[in-house]
């Protein structure tokens, strides 16, 4: 029996879905712990055995929420210490966020084996912490930033989990668009929305020529309270589109699109990488570690995405840039090869293996006693 804990963001628990569905093929029981906000999440996880968990964030400079969060951690940590004694589990994996904190925590002082994974190409500040006491720690950028090292920590370089569906997607290879035919472009963002899209992007599209307009066929992710305001500005427009605040078929979706327009959050690159989609990335500012831009950085240097920050991120910069694309597509074919260079299309094979050595060496050692 293997337990699983995450943050409750796309971000940490596609990951770990992955990983999931790879060693529930090999004979694993998966137990999942996170926090309310995976629940969501948790409804299509290979596992039927998920714990909420109280954890917080540590905030220094306000006391009485500080006090608040080291509480909710050290309940989460006890919680997790009787879970995993009456499960006696062979290996813990985290996956990031506060969340994955107390299991880890707990599964250190009991002295059982512990991986954790990052995704981003900055370690974030859970796992930098558990960097130091886990056994292995996994991390999906060759150049991962942060990262440090425990006296017996072992580092490997596997890459980031994708789910099945967006393995199964990446079997289509992208195609240009034809001159003068349709220009299918994809704009979402990401678990947390992205107001400034439904700010820019109609804007921008209302700025295009009017031949470049009848072109483009947008499917647009669009936060709720902004749904029926964009539905209007595109219908005036006359192009062809489609809403929603949430695709299921987001993987089929990327894969057939000429152009994506999304954050950079560390499942997105992945899956970009691996779809190789070319794709303007606009990184969220306000993270703490600056994660999305570095992750955006990482691929704008190899030549794989193109990056707006988003205080640049203008209806004019964007009109220029999608019609510079839409006149002139060749660069979207490179910026693709770019892209599906930088995939690792095995990482969750890689990391089950992983899981696996954990294990086996965990059944050695008691063997051994």
């Amino acid at each position: 029996m293997i337990i699983l804990a995450a943050g409750g963001t796309g971000g940490h628990m596609f990951p770990a879905q992955a990983l999931a569905e790879e060693l529930t093929r090999r004979g694993f029981i998966i137990h999942l712990m996170t926090d309310v906000r995976g629940w969501d999440y948790s409804l299509g996880f290979a596992s039927s055995f998920v714990h909420v968990i109280s954890s917080g964030t540590l905030q220094l400079r306000r006391p009485l929420m500080l006090i608040s969060g080291i509480l909710r951690i050290a309940w989460g940590i006890i919680f997790s210490l009787f879970l995993m004694i009456r499960l006696k589990p062979c290996v813990v994996i985290g996956f990031g966020g506060y969340p994955s904190f107390p299991p880890l925590f707990a599964a250190w002082l009991l002295r059982l084996p512990t991986c954790i994974h990052e995704q981003n190409a900055i370690m974030g500040r859970a796992n930098r912490f558990l960097g130091k006491h886990v056994d292995a720690v996994a991390f999906s950028f060759s150049g991962t930033m942060k990262l440090g090292k425990g006296k017996k920590t072992m580092q490997v370089y596997i890459g980031n989990p994708v789910r099945s569906a967006v393995i199964a997607a990446s079997s289509n290879l992208y195609e240009l668009p034809e001159k003068d035919g349709v220009f299918r472009l994809l704009v979402f963002g990401g678990s947390q929305g992205a107001r400034v899209f439904s700010d820019v992007v109609p804007a921008a599209v209302a700025s295009l020529d009017f031949a470049l307009r009848q072109c483009l066929h947008i499917v647009h992710q669009v936060r709720s309270e902004f749904l029926e305001e964009t539905r209007r500005i595109y219908e005036n427009l006359g192009i062809s589109f489609e809403l929603s605040t949430f695709f299921v078929d987001i993987p089929e979706r990327m894969a057939s699109s000429h152009l994506v327009i999304a954050r950079s959050g560390a499942t997105t690159i992945s899956e970009l990488a691996l779809l190789g989609c070319p794709s303007i990335l606009v990184p969220l500012a306000s993270t703490l570690d600056n994660d999305q831009g570095i992750n955006a950085m990482f691929m704008e240097k190899m030549g794989a995405a193109w990056i707006i920050p988003q205080v640049r991120f203008t209806p004019t910069r964007l009109a220029d840039d999608l019609g510079r694309l839409m006149r002139a597509p060749g660069d979207l074919g490179l910026v693709s090869k770019a892209a599906r260079s930088l995939s690792r299309p095995k990482a969750a094979l890689q990391f089950a293996d992983l899981v696996e050595s954990l294990s086996k060496n965990k059944a050695r050692k008691r063997l051994s006693v």
